[in-house]
Protein backbone atom coordinates (compact mmCIF):
# COMPACT_ATOMS: atom_id res chain seq x y z
CA UNK A 1 0.00 0.00 0.00
CA UNK A 2 1.24 3.47 -0.87
CA UNK A 3 2.19 5.90 1.82
CA UNK A 4 0.98 9.46 1.77
CA UNK A 5 3.57 11.99 0.76
CA UNK A 6 4.35 15.12 2.74
CA UNK A 7 1.60 17.60 1.79
CA UNK A 8 3.98 20.50 1.21
CA UNK A 9 6.10 18.50 -1.24
CA UNK A 10 3.01 16.99 -2.92
CA UNK A 11 1.53 20.45 -3.43
CA UNK A 12 4.78 21.89 -4.75
CA UNK A 13 5.04 22.67 -8.44
CA UNK A 14 8.18 20.55 -8.35
CA UNK A 15 5.86 17.54 -8.01
CA UNK A 16 5.49 16.08 -11.50
CA UNK A 17 2.19 14.39 -10.59
CA UNK A 18 0.66 17.67 -9.42
CA UNK A 19 1.87 19.49 -12.54
CA UNK A 20 0.32 16.76 -14.68
CA UNK A 21 -2.97 16.98 -12.78
CA UNK A 22 -3.04 20.77 -13.21
CA UNK A 23 -2.31 20.40 -16.93
CA UNK A 24 -5.17 17.96 -17.50
CA UNK A 25 -7.54 19.92 -15.26
CA UNK A 26 -6.82 22.97 -17.43
CA UNK A 27 -7.69 21.01 -20.56
CA UNK A 28 -10.94 19.85 -18.94
CA UNK A 29 -11.86 23.40 -17.90
CA UNK A 30 -11.35 24.58 -21.48
CA UNK A 31 -13.39 21.61 -22.72
CA UNK A 32 -16.26 22.58 -20.43
CA UNK A 33 -16.03 26.18 -21.62
CA UNK A 34 -16.24 24.88 -25.19
CA UNK A 35 -19.49 23.13 -24.26
CA UNK A 36 -21.06 26.49 -23.40
CA UNK A 37 -20.06 27.89 -26.77
CA UNK A 38 -21.30 24.75 -28.53
CA UNK A 39 -24.67 25.07 -26.77
CA UNK A 40 -25.06 28.68 -27.86
CA UNK A 41 -24.07 27.91 -31.43
CA UNK A 42 -26.59 25.04 -31.57
CA UNK A 43 -29.30 27.33 -30.16
CA UNK A 44 -28.59 29.91 -32.84
CA UNK A 45 -28.37 27.36 -35.62
CA UNK A 46 -31.65 25.67 -34.67
CA UNK A 47 -33.34 28.86 -33.44
CA UNK A 48 -34.15 27.07 -30.22
CA UNK A 49 -34.41 29.31 -27.19
CA UNK A 50 -35.93 28.38 -23.84
CA UNK A 51 -35.72 31.78 -22.16
CA UNK A 52 -38.35 34.34 -23.18
CA UNK A 53 -35.88 37.22 -23.34
CA UNK A 54 -33.58 35.28 -25.69
CA UNK A 55 -36.41 34.27 -28.02
CA UNK A 56 -37.76 37.83 -28.02
CA UNK A 57 -34.40 39.18 -29.21
CA UNK A 58 -34.68 36.88 -32.23
CA UNK A 59 -38.45 37.37 -32.70
CA UNK A 60 -38.97 33.64 -32.19
CA UNK A 61 -41.25 31.46 -30.10
CA UNK A 62 -39.87 29.47 -27.22
CA UNK A 63 -38.90 25.98 -28.28
CA UNK A 64 -36.57 23.13 -27.49
CA UNK A 65 -34.50 21.25 -30.03
CA UNK A 66 -33.07 17.76 -29.59
CA UNK A 67 -29.69 18.79 -31.04
CA UNK A 68 -29.40 21.56 -28.47
CA UNK A 69 -30.65 19.34 -25.65
CA UNK A 70 -28.09 16.67 -26.54
CA UNK A 71 -25.28 19.20 -26.10
CA UNK A 72 -26.82 20.45 -22.86
CA UNK A 73 -27.03 16.90 -21.50
CA UNK A 74 -23.39 16.27 -22.41
CA UNK A 75 -22.43 19.50 -20.65
CA UNK A 76 -24.50 18.55 -17.60
CA UNK A 77 -22.72 15.19 -17.52
CA UNK A 78 -19.40 17.10 -17.50
CA UNK A 79 -20.61 19.31 -14.67
CA UNK A 80 -21.59 16.23 -12.67
CA UNK A 81 -18.36 14.30 -13.22
CA UNK A 82 -15.36 16.50 -13.97
CA UNK A 83 -15.34 18.39 -10.62
CA UNK A 84 -15.19 15.00 -8.87
CA UNK A 85 -12.10 14.20 -10.91
CA UNK A 86 -10.56 17.54 -9.90
CA UNK A 87 -11.10 16.77 -6.21
CA UNK A 88 -10.08 13.12 -6.20
CA UNK A 89 -7.13 13.85 -8.50
CA UNK A 90 -5.76 16.28 -5.94
CA UNK A 91 -6.35 13.83 -3.09
CA UNK A 92 -4.79 11.03 -5.15
CA UNK A 93 -1.73 13.24 -5.74
CA UNK A 94 -1.21 13.22 -1.96
CA UNK A 95 -0.95 9.40 -1.96
CA UNK A 96 2.49 9.59 -3.59
CA UNK A 97 1.48 7.56 -6.65
CA UNK A 98 3.94 6.34 -9.25
CA UNK A 99 4.50 9.30 -11.56
CA UNK A 100 4.04 7.41 -14.82
CA UNK A 101 0.87 5.65 -13.62
CA UNK A 102 -0.72 8.84 -12.24
CA UNK A 103 0.05 10.73 -15.44
CA UNK A 104 -1.45 7.87 -17.47
CA UNK A 105 -4.63 7.97 -15.35
CA UNK A 106 -4.99 11.73 -15.78
CA UNK A 107 -4.46 11.49 -19.53
CA UNK A 108 -6.85 8.55 -19.88
CA UNK A 109 -9.57 10.35 -17.90
CA UNK A 110 -9.19 13.48 -20.03
CA UNK A 111 -9.37 11.49 -23.25
CA UNK A 112 -12.41 9.59 -21.97
CA UNK A 113 -14.25 12.85 -21.24
CA UNK A 114 -13.33 14.32 -24.62
CA UNK A 115 -14.46 11.13 -26.37
CA UNK A 116 -17.68 11.19 -24.32
CA UNK A 117 -18.43 14.67 -25.64
CA UNK A 118 -17.62 13.73 -29.21
CA UNK A 119 -19.81 10.61 -29.29
CA UNK A 120 -22.62 12.29 -27.33
CA UNK A 121 -22.84 15.83 -28.68
CA UNK A 122 -20.55 16.48 -31.62
CA UNK A 123 -20.92 13.37 -33.82
CA UNK A 124 -23.52 11.23 -32.04
CA UNK A 125 -22.62 7.56 -32.21
CA UNK A 126 -25.03 4.87 -31.03
CA UNK A 127 -24.55 3.17 -27.70
CA UNK A 128 -22.45 1.60 -26.25
CA UNK A 129 -19.88 4.24 -27.33
CA UNK A 130 -21.05 6.90 -24.89
CA UNK A 131 -21.46 4.41 -22.06
CA UNK A 132 -17.95 3.01 -22.60
CA UNK A 133 -16.41 6.49 -22.53
CA UNK A 134 -18.38 7.38 -19.41
CA UNK A 135 -17.54 4.12 -17.61
CA UNK A 136 -13.85 4.39 -18.44
CA UNK A 137 -13.64 7.84 -16.83
CA UNK A 138 -15.91 6.77 -13.97
CA UNK A 139 -13.67 3.77 -13.31
CA UNK A 140 -10.57 5.96 -13.17
CA UNK A 141 -12.25 8.32 -10.70
CA UNK A 142 -13.36 5.32 -8.62
CA UNK A 143 -9.89 3.79 -8.68
CA UNK A 144 -8.30 7.02 -7.44
CA UNK A 145 -10.97 7.28 -4.75
CA UNK A 146 -10.35 3.75 -3.46
CA UNK A 147 -6.55 4.18 -3.64
CA UNK A 148 -6.88 7.40 -1.64
CA UNK A 149 -9.18 5.76 0.91
CA UNK A 150 -6.74 2.91 1.44
CA UNK A 151 -3.85 5.31 1.82
CA UNK A 152 -5.51 7.64 4.30
CA UNK A 153 -7.57 5.15 6.34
Amino acid sequence: MAQAVNASSALSLDNEVLRSLLFYCSILVLKMMFMSILTVSKRLKHKAFVNPEDAKLQNLKLQQNENVERVRRAHLNDIENIPLFFMIGLIYTLTNPAVYFAKALFLAYTLARICHTVVYAVVPIPQPARMLCFMFGYGITGYMGVASLLTFK
